[in-house]
């Protein structure tokens, strides 16, 4: 790589790790947006007005594009995942109105380290003594996040592993989906599949917001939707590996936030797990990208 490639791909990475700090600052205040209206609202409908709202950040999208986001050949798959997508939020927004909201954050982590073990299934992928070593320091992290035996898991720490598996599962059908879909399609589909869903269970706990509860689901739902941008942005021009340890920055805008409004101090179990956890994720992700260029060095 010569001089000008490299300062290229150097500023490309600094620009990836800005919008993955942007993706964690927005999704962290979207937390705390689910919080605050959970006081008063099922986090059913929650999830209901977070994707109908996240919507209005695809508009200008299909005002440039028209309809050819939703040109795909491979529908059933789109529309399966939008339906685990679904229930994973439905979970995650119930764990975020009951737990410690640093605590579930930090178990939301796990979902690339579930990744790696669903693909070892689905792919095939060969996994070395040091990414086993990684998996077994995350779900070690998990223990201490929980302490099983010194105390209770809660539904809510359950809710929280339980989507982060799900999540897993969805990350394995958008790495298949991205050999045939743009990043565009598969985005577009998420949130016109999870909108009419989450609309059902919402009903059973409905509730009309007055006026301020609304305008936090607007908030809540643009945030979510921005979010996700931000995330596909600094995918779209980092490598993975560079970027994903700058996604940590969730753990403590959330800490941060979380003590500002709710006056939530998460213990020194939920750091040391959170970071063990978040370590193996970092790990996992520099190895596949190691892995990778050693496959491109040997079909050179």
């Amino acid at each position: 790589m010569n001089s000008v490639s490299a300062s290229v791909a150097r500023a490309d990475n600094l620009k990836g790790m800005m919008w993955m700090a942007i993706y964690s600052a927005f999704i962290a205040g979207m937390h705390i947006c689910i919080r605050l209206v959970s006081e008063g609202m099922h986090p059913f409908e929650i999830a209901f007005f977070r994707n109908v709202f996240s919507l209005i950040v695809l508009v200008p999208w299909f005002w440039q594009l028209g309809l050819n986001p939703l040109k795909t050949k491979r529908f059933g798959l789109l529309f399966t995942r939008g339906v685990l997508n679904t229930c994973c939020m439905l979970a995650f927004f119930m764990a975020l109105s009951l737990g410690q909201l640093a605590e579930i954050a930090a178990l939301s982590f796990t979902a690339p380290i579930y990744a790696t073990l669903i693909g070892m299934v689905v792919f095939r992928e060969k996994v070395g003594l040091f990414r086993w070593s990684a998996i077994f320091a995350g779900f070690l992290g998990v223990l201490v996040i929980i302490r099983p035996g010194f105390e209770e898991i809660g539904f809510a720490q359950f809710l929280s592993l339980t989507s982060a598996f799900g999540w897993a599962i969805c990350m394995v059908m958008v790495k298949e989906l991205g050999r045939t879909d743009s990043a565009v399609t598969i985005t577009a589909y998420m949130s016109l599949v999870m909108a009419p869903l989450s609309l059902g269970p919402a009903l059973y706990s409905w509730t009309w917001p007055t006026w301020e509860p609304l305008g936090r689901l607007l908030v809540l739902g643009t945030l979510g939707g921005a979010g996700q941008l931000a995330l596909a942005q600094s995918l779209r021009l980092a490598e993975t590996h560079v970027v994903t340890p700058f996604d940590f920055l969730r753990l403590v805008f959330v800490s941060i936030l979380g003590f500002l409004v709710f006056g939530q101090v998460p213990d020194i179990f939920v750091w040391i797990g959170g970071l063990t956890i978040f370590a193996s994720v970092a790990f996992i992700a520099y190895r596949e990208h190691e892995r990778r260029q050693e496959q491109t060095a040997g079909a050179e």
